[in-house]
């Protein structure tokens, strides 16, 4: 539908990505979904999300760390209202163990990804001379974690990238936010074993792990939040932080 809004999400086969698509769908938005690898069940997520809400949703496979991916993605792409940028991995071990391949792909999956479609979608958001940008962020780029230093680092450098190009793109209407979630119950934590996940519960005042819906429903706030919030990390996390 013409008057629908436009909004890219990235990294959205699954956990907060998934939600989110899921959120902006039943709010009206059309959608531009990616995900890396997992490219088939993107597909039929994105015709469940067409069928279910009457938007329209493509479905791309890009890495969002490779710029090659991006140029390409955005090729497909004419207008867009939303960017939320989700695509994430994480790396837990000793940094003196982690190989320079393993750091550089942590970095480039999340933080390079960030300057890749930011870069690719401010031209589109200029012309409306409106436009959000929301970065999924986390509590380790402000805390820091030990045995997740890359993480923490991508994640930190998220933050800053968020408040200094809020600061630059202010004056055209285009609002950057970030939300720095605790932890929430996804894929990319089921590597902790039972006794970390149960320590981590002990620390978290709410008691349990966050829902990716919830991450979703604030992201979507965000999303329609008043023109002068902007430069922003929003903490999601029961009160962890």
């Amino acid at each position: 539908m013409p008057d629908h809004k436009t909004a890219l999400i990235t990294g959205a086969s699954r956990g907060i990505g998934l939600a989110c698509a899921d959120r902006f769908a039943r709010a009206g938005y059309n959608l531009v979904l990616t995900c890396c690898r997992s490219f088939e069940e993107l597909k039929i997520q994105a015709k469940n999300l067409q069928d279910k809400y009457h938007i329209s949703c493509l479905a791309l496979q890009a890495d969002m760390g490779c710029e090659e991916d991006v140029l390409r993605l955005f090729t497909q792409i004419t207008d867009l209202d939303v960017l939320v940028n989700n695509a994430g991995i994480a790396h837990i071990g000793l940094l003196s163990d982690m190989t320079s391949d393993e750091w550089h792909k942590v970095m480039s999956t999340n933080l390079d990804s960030c300057f890749y479609t930011c870069r690719a979608a401010i031209p589109l958001m200029l012309h409306k001379h409106s436009g959000r940008i929301i970065n999924v962020s986390s509590v380790w780029g402000t805390q820091g974690a030990s045995m997740e230093v890359a993480y923490s680092a991508s994640k930190g450098g998220m933050n800053t990238f968020t408040k200094a190009l809020a600061r630059e793109l202010a004056p055209s209407n285009i609002q950057v936010n970030a939300v720095a979630c605790g932890v929430i119950d996804t894929a990319m934590n089921a590597c902790l074993s039972e006794e970390d996940m149960a320590a981590l519960k002990e620390e978290i005042p709410a008691d349990r792990l966050g829902r990716p819906e919830e991450v979703a429903d604030l992201i979507l706030q965000i999303a329609q939040a008043p023109e002068y919030m902007t430069g922003q990390i929003i903490t999601i996390d029961g009160g962890w932080y």
